[in-house]
């Protein structure tokens, strides 16, 4: 597969966009970068409304072919890869790329399996517990005295950098990336772990995430793959034995 071709891979995600309008100029920036894969997670306008179609022009057709989730999770379900932006920094948003390096990771990743590029609401940007489900974040250098950008501006220079790369990358080899757990696989082991380290005692039962976003962290620099997934697992459920049997004898 070319690094071209890899853009079918990548899917756009908007996470309860509220504007018409965005949406359809994010359509239309799709199409002016070759990528096809629209999500909509639980949008609170019509999508497939005249302002919408307005803006997207000749690509109403990716409207009309947008999937429509619930959740950020289900949205990522079937995707080993995720990248979700943000203008917010603090104790749990670190690791921070820019588009450029944010854009060759998810092309690379593209080219094993379904990758995503997150976006958040138009003014609340992504929640903390969205973005625990993106492996990496993406920030886009602004100036302070206004930082937050226009959804659909936000999606182009993602989009540019992603096409960039894909240029740059045509007709060159390089070393195969492992390819990495579906989100559904990581966050069903992240449960089990949540819930085996609740029960030895090792999290705060008052706030177990606090740690737990520190592993999700490390995890996901670290890039699980099945394999990996399936081998933490299995050291959860070890420890679930031991804890029932210290249980027994206690």
């Amino acid at each position: 597969m070319t690094p071209s071709a890899h853009l079918a891979n990548i899917a756009v995600v908007l996470v309860e966009p509220q504007g018409g309008l965005n949406i359809g100029s994010v359509c239309r920036v799709m199409a002016n970068f070759g990528l096809s894969d629209l999500r909509l997670v639980n949008p609170q306008t019509d999508h497939l409304g005249d302002e919408a179609r307005r803006m997207a022009v000749k690509a109403s057709g990716l409207l009309e072919s947008a999937r429509i989730y619930p959740t950020l999770a289900a949205a990522l379900a079937d995707c080993a890869f995720s990248i979700g932006t943000t203008r917010r920094f603090g104790k749990y948003r670190e690791d921070f790329l820019h588009p450029d390096a944010a854009a060759r990771e998810t092309l690379a990743a593209a080219g094993q399996g379904q990758a995503a590029l997150v976006f958040g609401r138009e003014d609340r940007g992504l929640h903390t517990e969205e973005l625990d489900l993106c492996r990496r974040f993406v920030t886009i250098p602004t100036e302070e005295s206004l930082p937050s950008m226009n959804l659909a501006q936000a999606v182009a220079v993602c989009l540019y950098e992603v096409a960039l790369a894909a240029g740059e990358a045509a007709g060159k080899g390089g070393k195969r990336r492992r390819k990495t757990a579906p989100t559904a696989s990581t966050e069903a082991m992240y449960g089990h772990m949540r819930q085996t380290l609740l029960d030895v005692g090792y999290l705060d039962p008052q706030n177990p995430d606090h740690v737990l976003r520190t592993f999700r962290r490390i995890f996901a620099r670290a890039g699980l793959n099945e394999r990996d997934v399936q081998v933490l697992q299995g050291l959860w459920s070890r420890l679930d034995w031991v804890e029932g049997e210290r249980r027994k004898k206690g």
